[in-house]
């Protein structure tokens, strides 16, 4: 067993590794395979130090934001605290509880630079993943960027942003954040190569297929509970494609759950999706408990008590943070620093002339398990010492 598990760790590690880079490496190092339009620049040096505008103005910022979700604003803070460890700016402590348009409200207002604005007017956000509003708010960003020309850089924010910056041809410098899948969300082309010359988004090629394998290896279920809105933007989130690829390869059967979440409030997202995990629960071997609006960091503490009470073994797609609300297992998760320093290296290099597609996408996640020990008690699961010396964050509470 722990060598089986060693080498699907190591298969983690080796292709994650493929083209990727620290997100502290001073240069993006593209894949020998990348035989992208602009692979000969790739090679150059594109330096994440302070870099004014040569006409003496700001760099203007502008943010997109797919809808209320709970990972925007954590991911949108870790952006600011790296721009603020590379020297680009300086902002005083960000009140906690915070939506994504107030922090950036906060920034505009606060944000201390010589180079770098936080446009407050330049912020876009279609409701509550509401589709219907998105081809309004499109145009209300083409209209700015056609007539105005005042933004010269856009954080897009989750998968509905980054895939209306792709229909919109990406007519400024966007850097995609906090996406599940850019790839099979068809935000970029691939993990080399974004396809639009200023598009950038962060890629973990194959993350959910060896997050499935990894938890198959180690709870060998015959059926697997899936819980998720079933739209294109749901399926997305949810990886619903790789946990399928995956049960065709390793024969098991996935059973599902729709939990309707966009256009309607958090609340009722939020009720969907814990009357589908009642609803699976007792149906299958095991869960893998996806992204989903209706999963906060409140939220994902009653999912992991419906799975406990089923004892039934959970695995988190988000990572550890929810094992140790409960869930019992997941991989463990790099300072959540590090991918904010991700994105702000990104956009330094931008304003150092980089075209976005240029820079390297392929972020390495820890191939590190993390495990909730009274969870396994509760449900029966006695995990082998070759799993416990491999664990990295051992949770014995909640």
């Amino acid at each position: 067993m722990m060598k089986r598990l060693l080498c699907l760790m190591m298969s983690w590690v080796l292709a994650q590794a493929v083209g990727a880079q620290p997100a502290t490496s001073p240069t993006p190092v593209p894949s020998p395979a990348a035989a992208t339009p602009s692979a000969k620049a790739a090679a150059q040096v594109f330096p994440t130090t302070l870099k004014p505008r040569a006409d003496g103005r700001k760099w203007r910022l502008g943010y997109f934001e797919s809808g209320d979700y709970s990972e925007y604003p954590r991911t949108l803070r870790v952006i600011v605290a790296g721009l603020q460890q590379l020297g680009w700016m300086t902002v005083p402590a960000i009140p906690e509880g915070l939506s994504g348009h107030q922090i950036w409200q906060f920034l505009a207002d606060h944000a201390r630079s010589d180079v770098l604005e936080f446009v407050p007017d330049a912020w876009w956000q279609p409701g509550n993943f509401d589709a219907s509003k998105r081809p309004a708010v499109r145009q209300a960003i083409q209209d700015r960027l056609r007539q105005r020309g005042d933004i010269d850089l856009i954080i897009a924010m989750g998968t509905l942003a980054g895939q209306d910056m792709a229909t919109l041809g990406a007519p400024v410098p966007t850097v995609v954040a906090s996406t599940s899948d850019a790839v099979g969300a068809h935000i970029v082309k691939s993990a080399q190569d974004s396809g639009l010359d200023n598009l950038h988004a962060r890629v973990q090629p194959e993350r959910y297929q060896r997050q499935v394998r990894l938890f198959h290896d180690i709870v060998p279920f015959k059926t697997l509970g899936l819980v998720y809105d079933d739209s294109p933007e749901g399926r997305t989130y949810a990886a619903v494609d790789a946990v399928e690829q995956v049960a065709r390869e390793l024969h098991f059967t996935v059973r599902g759950c729709n939990a309707r979440a966009n256009g309607i409030p958090q609340e009722e997202a939020t009720r969907n999706a814990l009357a589908c995990y009642r609803e699976v629960a007792p149906q299958v071997d095991a869960v893998y408990v996806t992204v989903h609006r209706g999963i906060t960091p409140d939220s994902v503490a009653d999912v992991a008590r419906i799975l406990r009470q089923a004892k039934v073994p959970s695995f988190s797609m988000l990572g550890s943070e929810e094992v140790r609300k409960g869930i019992l297992m997941s991989l463990a998760q790099a300072d959540y620093s590090y991918v904010g320093l991700f994105y702000a290296e990104t956009i330094a290099r931008i304003f150092n002339g980089a075209r976005p597609r240029q820079l390297n996408q392929i972020w390495i996640d820890p191939a590190k398990i993390a495990l909730n020990l009274e969870t396994a008690r509760i449900i029966g699961f006695d995990p082998p010492v070759d799993i416990l010396l491999a664990a990295d964050e051992v949770y014995e509470g909640r």
